[in-house]
């Protein structure tokens, strides 16, 4: 697969990419395709979240108090001024959880207005699975090994019950990751966007 260093990407065009999805769905897993694919850096919600899971004595078991949820949300907050204040040519890839719940929508709509304050086409991307695979995924021991993911199928059950997902919004590529290859989802988000030559 080519790999596009950022300043040769349609020369100069950035794209900020939003993998949204539930847990086990694939995001960091294809966001790390799309990185490699399209050369823009990964910023998977384990970046701001872990750290304060860490502070927290989390271990991806236990559930996350509603206490720690505003201390992520600041380290998001302090990310999007980063990539703000990035290269105007540099592409980033985002993934992130959002339940179909108030205010979810406005995390969505502040990384639309992110793209747009850099300049940057928005790439919104929904990742779908079935409860029961993701289920199984989230079991998998790959994903005790260097993030604080989600581990447990009935705290899954639970929060997609309880909260659900956000719907798609008009325009979003939306990716049944079941039985697509990463590195094919990340090649339809690449096409999709018009980031490759």
């Amino acid at each position: 697969m080519p790999v596009l260093p950022p300043s040769l990407t349609l020369a100069g065009m950035a794209f900020l990419y939003l993998l949204v999805g539930p847990p086990g769905s694939g995001k960091r897993t294809v966001g790390r395709h799309l990185s490699a694919l399209t050369g823009a850096p990964l910023l998977d919600n384990h970046i701001t979240n872990d750290p304060i899971f860490q502070a927290f004595g989390l271990d991806g078991v236990r559930p996350v108090p509603p206490e720690a949820w505003p201390f992520a949300s600041r380290m998001r907050a302090v990310l999007r001024e980063a990539v703000r204040a990035s290269p105007p040519d540099l592409s980033h890839i985002f993934t992130v959880y959002l339940s179909n719940q108030p205010g979810e929508a406005d995390s969505l709509e502040r990384f639309r207005a992110l793209a747009e304050a850099r300049g940057a086409t928005f790439v919104p991307v929904w990742l779908t699975c079935p409860l029961d695979e993701l289920a199984r995924r989230v079991t998998l021991p790959e994903r005790s090994t260097g993030r604080l993911k989600l581990r447990d199928p009935e705290q899954l059950r639970a929060l997609l019950r309880d909260a659900g997902i956000l719907p798609a919004p008009p325009g979003a590529l939306r990716i049944d990751t079941t039985e697509l290859a990463p590195a094919d989802a990340a090649l339809l988000i690449a096409s999709h966007a018009g980031a490759l030559f």
